[in-house]
This record gives C-alpha cells, structure tokens and sequence, in this order.
C-alpha cells in the first residue's frame, strides 16, 4: 500500500522535510487517518500534499518505521525522497477519475490517505 501524507507548509514543509532527511510523523488525531498509520509497513511508499494555498502533491518519501505501542499516537518515522518535477494540484486530482472513491477527495479533511498504485503513478510519474 502507498500513502499520502498531508502538511501544513507554514508547520512543516516537503523542503523541511528534505533539509532534516528524516522526521517522526505522528500528531494525527482523526480516527481514520490514525488506523491509516497505523497500518503503515517499512518500506511503503509516500506522497506527500501540502494543503494551503498550494494544495498539491509536491514530493515522496519512505516509510523507515512504524511504532504503534500507542494506537492514539502512532510514530511513523519517514525519509524523504525527492520532489515531484511539477506538482500535482488538488483540482489535477479531482479531475482524474482514478480518484473519484479516492477519501482525497470524499474526505478533503483526512490528512493520511492510502493510495492504490495507479494513484501513485499518476502524482508521481513513476511505478
């Protein structure tokens, strides 16, 4: 399974997380996107959203660990990858049918999402 992982620019930017070439991802406090988390494997591939005003896929990352001893704080510990050539905007996405059930896009507010294969090639041009 791939992921997507939403961010505040102003909190914490893909260039943060490229700058510190890993971080510690937890802090999430939705039900959902806590069981996505959770449910993360070392190895699995992310995209990460910056919401705001840019609201688009702009870079990917790593899953390096999971550690859910708390299933209310997962620690997620992730490692960049590189930035996308040209981000992805949300309005890319509503537009691409390969989305349309995705909770990206039903659940504008989920900050983990699962993305199948065919979602991460499409935002991030690659397999």
């Amino acid at each position: 399974m791939d992921y997507l992982l939403k961010t505040e620019p102003s909190e914490y930017a893909f260039a943060d997380l490229q700058r510190d070439r890993e971080t510690v991802w937890d802090g999430v406090s939705n039900p959902v996107a806590l069981k996505n988390l959770r449910g993360m494997k070392a190895g699995e591939r992310l995209v990460i959203y910056e919401t705001g005003d840019h609201k688009s896929a702009v870079g990917t990352a790593t899953v390096v660990s999971v550690d859910a001893a708390d299933p209310k704080n997962p620690r997620v510990k992730i490692k960049a990858g590189k930035g996308l050539g040209t981000p992805v905007t949300l309005a890319e996405v509503k537009a691409n049918k390969l989305f349309a059930d995705s909770p990206l896009v039903r659940q504008g507010r989920l900050s983990v999402v699962p993305l199948n294969a065919a979602q991460y090639k499409f935002l991030t041009g690659s397999d």
